[in-house]
């Protein structure tokens, strides 16, 4: 892999200059439900249960109860001790099973525990596997063995697909960022993403425009499509049309899918659905009036 260096300032300022597009009113809803079709629902928390797992396959099958013409989000990442109940409970609907594992969110734990771990998640019905490299092994130097540790995790996850999380936030420069992304593709990654949502800064659009970059130089020399997806810190529908207008603009629209391009943010979903019923309805709604999960 040849070493890509990242001008900053340039890249600050092109991922910037995206919010100054405007969106005509007649293409904002159809924008607004790509959006919708590519949130990953997510829960990660201790506190989790069966019936709290179930009640966000709901929210994932139905968005908004008010407008069955919706589509679903893209998937449900849970733990995966979880797996087996989020696949009965999504049954045929078409929405995904996602599954963080391989010691989320650190990535410190030995191989062989993550190996497994991803193994258990696949076998109860895992759909797709989120990983986290080794931060410390890779900002030590030791990229080989990240390589290799996302190359085994791949073959652990059989047909399900593997999406490799950097940690961006962590990472320390963009052309680390760079790096580890150009690594995670070599290794196998079927997609790159940005954070776990556990540290600060999570996506952002500057190390989001990184990873578009780092997967559309591998399509110009490979013609193999790989996915991005920024995790953590997106909550509005107006900044995710942004990222959809940067998509767009740097790796084309064969990346405007669910099946390219994802946001891992659970609480965008209601801001995307307020801002639906507006349109629909020409009234203001309150986050209030959408269940939660």
């Amino acid at each position: 892999m040849s070493k890509v260096t990242i001008d900053r300032v340039m890249a600050d300022r092109r991922a910037a200059s995206f919010s100054a597009r405007s969106i005509k009113t007649g293409s904002k809803g159809e924008g607004l439900k790509l959006v919708l079709s590519m949130v990953d629902l997510t829960t990660l928390e201790g506190q989790d249960t069966p019936e709290k797992v179930r009640s966000l396959c709901r929210k994932a099958m139905r968005p908004d109860s008010n407008d069955p013409s919706l589509p679903t989000a893209a998937a449900i990442c849970v733990y995966p001790e979880f797996v087996a109940v989020a696949k009965a409970e999504l049954g045929d609907s078409g929405v995904h099973v996602a599954s963080v594992a391989t010691g989320f969110p650190s990535g410190q734990y030995p191989l062989a525990v993550r190996l497994e771990d991803t193994k258990r998640a696949v076998e109860a019905g895992a759909d797709e596997i989120d990983m986290v490299i080794s931060r410390g092994l890779f900002l030590a130097g030791q990229r080989g063995r990240v390589f290799d540790e996302i190359a085994q995790i791949k073959e652990a996850c059989g047909s399900a697909h593997l999406k490799v999380i950097l940690e961006t936030g962590e990472l320390e420069t963009y052309d680390n960022v760079r790096a580890a992304s150009d690594l995670a593709i070599a290794a196998g990654a079927d997609f790159v993403k940005t954070s776990t949502g556990k540290v600060a800064p999570a996506a952002t659009m500057g190390v989001t425009l990184i990873l578009l970059e780092s997967v559309r130089d591998h399509f110009i020399k490979t013609g193999k499509h790989i996915g991005v997806k920024p995790a953590g810190g997106i909550r509005s529908a107006k900044v995710a049309v942004r990222y959809l207008v940067m998509v767009r603009e740097t790796v084309g629209d064969d990346w405007l899918t669910p099946e390219l391009f994802r946001f891992g943010a659970s609480t965008l979903l209601n801001d995307v659905l307020m801002q639906l019923a507006r349109l629909r309805t020409g009234q203001y709604m309150s986050r209030d009036d959408f269940s939660e999960a």
